[in-house]
């Protein structure tokens, strides 16, 4: 035998029609000893860049081949395999043409949330670069067979062929007729057919396993997806079931018994993987380019900008001043980061020129060059923040590809915020920008009432179920068994120990896509040619198929854009100063930090609806704690968290700031390096800044590190 490779498998990101996680068949390819697989999801690549970063984690064992099945405007589904980088973009620009383009009529049969299917013209357009097979029972060729014989099956293949060409070739056809072996009845007739219609075309042979499932365990949860899709239960499913759990992936050596009577179906899967030269590695992704003055790169830019920002916001720069920016502003333009900064930046500056509050958080607050092109309002040198948190050399891979910084940028909630987004996509067009996915899985009450339904439980004991289960997922209130006993499903009944298995089964299973609350991710060119696009259910909007993770692990850029009601509120609030006449409130940062009128109201817990210390814990704890000044509110925000909480640091930090109890800096020895960091915390490793501070001074580990 020469060996064979998987060239068609499903994931559960096929929503409905795949079973197994990415990760999960990633796993049973190399339990198999399969050198390479091709995932091809349902009019998408959603599962792909998981599928390819689980191959990464085991070292790439396992070659990660990308491809979609595609369904066409007659209801058919085309299996497409990338060959290069430009078959991916002429892939990912296709499916997007499908999602987006209006279509009058959808095919008979296809139920889908979002009708999208493809014209064999638009194939056409988009086919360089692509290889195609004939697909399994629902692929154009085999489904014209079994509805109205060979004629119209040849014809069929005649589309396929104006398309694809005709190449007998395996190492050069960009056409093949897929073989599937599953134990059906019927299935050699059909493969007979099938085989003597490749020879009369001189079309190559190709053997798959159409893998739906990872494992034979995982046929149960394909049979509840059945259900789903066909909107039934298992009792009245009837043939709609698969008839046995063929479709797991296998070994060459079992796919070569199987097809041990066409040795050559099985070479060319081996012939077609070596020309499949593209991998999400190469996906061409590049970040915009902000215009700057003729003959200025964007690094000088940025610093010019910051440095004249600086200036204006600070006045004369002191020594320490003048160090932080410079050696930032080397970090950021070492590791191409300039770009960013500046379309950052800019957005900032369009939304304060819109009236638009806008501010950074989180670990963008440590940077200097952020705060004084106004993308965060936090000091970080009058604060003593650490900027390696939030940037070091690190967020370069040993790839050479960049991990980008995280701004998150926080507007008003609503109408304000949307015109930001809005203006975005003026910016870069529908198709160079999108929201990021988020990705529903199966959890909880969702999983428990879907296979309910499945397997057949009324609607009263599943209610009954769901009121007793606990917000979240693990650990539950109640154990499962008891919650059924409870909701009226008795432990012994046939049926309860399915749904305890299948729940296992089905939990952090893909089971739609949502959009992300204000994640946006932007390209330079069309951001189409990197990932598909769908357009979202609000109108002017579109969202790319992959999640934030999924982004950022592939080196893609994603910016937040936060609707924060408290930001509306205080929006609201200084408009309202204004327009009553006030004159000395005019922006957030005319407010004064520390008017002893407001700290007198906080420390007697008169906090309701005050953003961050409205909760019962916080408003406990404020009289005890006393804050003072903006850094005491930091320490009581910080205070009230798990984690401070379990490792019992409030009374301590308490009864020292009140004189109670002696301040303790971990060791005499060490005192002189850790009194610096740990001092206004009074001995207290209390911020994650800090703990980042004592590992760089006492272990002398890098920011990197």
């Amino acid at each position: 035998m020469s060996g064979y490779v998987e060239l068609h498998a499903r994931s559960a990101f096929s929503f409905l029609r795949g079973a197994s996680s990415p990760e999960a068949l990633v796993d049973a390819a190399l339990a198999a000893d399969l050198p390479a697989m091709a995932l091809l999801d349902r009019d998408g690549v959603y599962g792909a860049p998981r599928f390819y970063s689980h191959a990464h984690e085991a070292s790439f064992a396992l070659r990660p081949r990308v491809g979609a099945e595609l369904t066409m405007e007659d209801g058919s589904v085309v299996p497409l395999l990338v060959a290069t980088r430009l078959g991916y973009q002429n892939l990912c620009q296709l499916i997007t043409e499908t999602k987006f383009i209006p279509r009058s009529h959808a095919p008979i049969s296809l139920d889908r949330k979002r009708p999208c299917y493809a014209t064999w013209s638009e194939l056409a357009r988009f086919s360089a670069g692509l290889i195609a097979l004939t697909g399994d029972e629902e692929g154009p060729v085999r489904s014209a067979w079994r509805t109205a014989g060979a004629a119209a099956a040849a014809e069929a293949l005649a589309r396929l062929i104006a398309i694809f060409g005709r190449e007998t070739d395996p190492t050069h056809a960009r056409l093949f007729i897929e073989l599937q072996r599953h134990h059906l009845r019927g299935e050699e007739r059909e493969l007979t057919f099938l085989r003597d219609l490749a020879t009369a075309h001189r079309l190559p042979l190709l053997a798959t396993g159409g893998i739906a499932y990872a494992i034979p365990a995982h046929r149960e949860v394909a049979d509840v997806f059945t259900c789903l899709r066909e909107h039934t239960t298992l009792d009245a499913a009837g043939r709609r079931l698969a008839v046995n759990a063929q479709r797991h992936v296998k070994s060459p050596s079992a796919m070569g018994e199987l097809f041990r009577d066409l040795p050559s179906a099985l070479a060319n899967t081996v012939h077609l993987e070596a020309r499949l030269e593209f991998t999400l590695q190469n996906l061409g992704y590049e970040f915009p380019v902000f215009p700057t003055p003729p003959g200025v790169t964007m690094d000088q830019h940025l610093r010019a900008a910051t440095l004249a920002a600086a200036r204006e916001k600070i006045g004369t720069l002191s020594a320490r001043w003048e160090e932080q920016l410079n050696r930032e502003l080397e970090l950021i333009a070492r590791l191409k980061f300039s770009g960013y900064f500046l379309i950052v930046w800019d957005i900032c500056r369009w939304a304060s020129d819109q009236n638009i509050l806008v501010q950074g958080r989180g670990s963008a607050a440590n940077s200097a060059v952020c705060y004084v092109l106004n993308i965060t309002a936090v000091d970080p040198i009058k604060n003593q923040l650490l900027f390696d948190r939030f940037l070091n050399d690190s967020r370069l891979g040993p790839d050479g590809r960049p991990s980008w910084p995280d701004i998150d940028l926080d507007f008003p909630s609503g109408e304000r915020r949307e015109r930001v987004i809005q203006e975005v996509y003026s910016r870069y067009g529908q198709r160079g920008a999108a929201m990021t996915a988020n990705v529903i899985a199966y959890r909880g009450r969702n999983a428990i009432r879907e296979i309910g339904k499945v397997l057949g439980f009324g609607d009263d004991a599943l209610d009954r179920f769901s009121s007793l289960y606990a917000n979240g997922d693990f650990p539950q209130t109640l154990d499962l068994q008891e919650q059924l006993k409870l909701s009226g499903i008795a432990a012994h009944h046939p049926r309860a120990a399915a749904m305890v298995r299948l729940r296992q089964h089905l939990h952090g299973l893909p089971r739609h896509l949502g959009q992300h609350p204000g994640g946006m991710v932007i390209s330079l060119g069309q951001l189409d040619k990197v990932v598909p696009l769908e357009p979202a259910t609000m109108p002017g909007r579109s969202i790319c198929q992959w999640d934030k993770d999924d982004c950022e692990n592939l080196g893609i850029v994603k910016i937040d854009f936060l609707g924060l009601g408290m930001m509306a509120v205080l929006q609201e609030t200084v408009e309202l100063c204004v327009a009553r006449g006030d004159t000395t409130i005019r922006t957030l940062s005319d407010i004064p930090p520390d008017d002893p009128l407001t700290y007198e109201k906080i420390r007697a817990a008169d906090t309701v609806g005050v953003f961050q210390i409205e909760s019962r814990a916080q408003m406990a704890t404020l009289p005890r704690f006393k804050p003072r000044n903006l850094y005491d509110l930091a320490m009581q925000v910080a205070i009230v968290r798990p984690g401070p909480i379990t490792g019992h640091l409030v009374h301590p930090l308490i009864r020292r700031r009140d004189g109670v109890e002696s301040i303790d800096y971990i060791d005499p020895s060490v005192e002189h390096i850790v009194k610096p960091i740990l001092e206004r915390t009074k001995g207290v490793i209390l911020f994650q800044e800090q703990m980042l501070q004592l590992a760089m001074q006492l272990a002398k580990f890098k920011g990197s590190e």
